[in-house]
């Protein structure tokens, strides 16, 4: 078999169900398998899985285990020869795997794989290709030093800024919510660590690869969504699993620095100080209008009522959506792609291209009764039913 899909879950029950759409329209043309691993979810997650994909293997376990155990055990029931380490609330193109398999065939001492993801709202995330972060690079970080000058060696390593988002090469440190290897190369280093704090276990495993001398790759050519959610939101409790993530992966590699400890208490007093005088995030406000893209009638009659007529309809055979001017200037307009008749892959182009301060974007996948998406990296997301 040639690749494995892990999946591991906890809560996210309509952000998995797309993902499951979109990995199994990836791997349609491949010997591939999908693995879900349910961290013992409070939601439907595991009936909804058994009742739409019930030939999708689902390891139900009893209790959260997090996130290294969660895909140690899913990766051990792997069949592939590579294997992918994909969040669920991701959303990847008809030909991502094609592609990223042809590129890793080529390769020699391969390690990591990961490519380009975009948020919701369309924008480039940076964490996407890393380097390693000592002490000096995460301070960098943690400041904001690598937004003054982007192209110096001396600011820009966190982000690996050498490379440009549209251009492939080699990195250091791959994300979690993506990373594609060679099954035996991961069981080789014994997977994540499965004592790793939150934020350090993807770094810990570039880390441990680049160690054998394998070469990990950002891969641009082909482009994932990927929906955050709440645990990006950069507060007080983020900087301290930040210091605690950092502190765990130079104690086991390095040793611990005191540098670094230091500044970042300085940056955490600096946050709260700030956070003193914001006060309560600001409600976002609801979207002025709606496009709904599609040539599915019935559906616009449907939202039509649901959104109290504030809806207009696009037929995607008859009009092209090519840029923003679609979009009433200054209006607060949310795009409703309808994945029945546009591919995952046109969706992830779309948000990407036409992406605007004034623009949300939904995606109503295909045999489903809701729409989904994400207005910004630092929310949950949105879910609408449409019965």
């Amino acid at each position: 078999m040639q690749l494995s899909v892990i999946i591991l879950n906890y809560n996210v029950r309509y952000f998995l169900e797309q993902c499951v759409l979109s990995v199994q329209e990836a791997i349609a043309e491949l010997d591939a398998e999908i693995i879900v691993i349910d961290n013992n979810s409070s939601d439907d997650s595991c009936l909804m899985m058994k009742s739409k994909f019930p030939n999708v293997k689902l390891i139900e376990n009893k209790e959260n285990f997090g996130f290294p155990k969660g895909n140690n055990i899913g990766v051990e029931q792997a069949r592939g020869k590579y294997i992918c380490i994909l969040n669920p609330d991701t959303v990847v193109a008809d030909d991502t795997f094609v592609k990223i398999l042809a590129f890793a065939e080529e390769k020699q001492n391969l390690g990591i794989v990961g490519c380009k993801l975009i948020d919701g709202t369309g924008s480039f995330l940076p964490e996407s290709k890393r380097g390693i972060p000592t002490p000096w690079v995460a301070f960098t970080k943690i400041f904001g030093l690598y937004k003054i000058a982007p192209k110096s060696k001396l600011f820009n390593q966190y982000y690996a800024q050498h490379i440009d988002e549209n251009q492939t090469g080699k990195v250091e440190i791959l994300v979690g919510a993506f990373m594609f290897m060679e099954r035996k190369l991961y069981l080789d280093v014994n997977g994540f660590d499965e004592n790793c704090f939150m934020y350090a276990d993807d770094i810990d495993l570039s880390y441990r690869v680049l160690q054998l001398k394998k070469s990990n790759y950002y891969f641009h050519e082909t482009t994932v969504l990927h929906y955050k959610g709440e645990s990006t939101i950069k507060d007080e409790l983020y900087m301290k699993r930040f210091q605690d993530a950092m502190n765990f992966f130079y104690e086991k590699h390095f040793k611990k620095s005191w540098f670094f400890s230091f500044f970042i208490q300085i940056g955490i007093w600096i946050f709260s100080f700030v956070k003193m005088f914001q006060g309560k995030p600001k409600v976002k406000p609801l979207p002025e209008s709606y496009i709904l893209y599609s040539e599915n009638t019935n559906l616009f009659e449907k939202l039509a009522s649901i959104l109290e007529n504030k809806v207009s309809f696009l037929d995607f055979k008859k009009e092209k959506m090519v840029n923003s001017s679609l979009i009433l200037k200054g209006k607060k307009t949310e795009i409703i792609l309808d994945n029945h008749y546009i591919s995952f892959k046109k969706c992830i182009n779309i948000i990407e291209t036409l992406k605007d301060k004034n623009i949300t974007f939904k995606i109503f996948p295909k045999r489903t009764s809701f729409s989904i998406g994400s207005n910004s990296r630092n929310d949950r997301g949105q879910i609408m039913k449409i019965e």
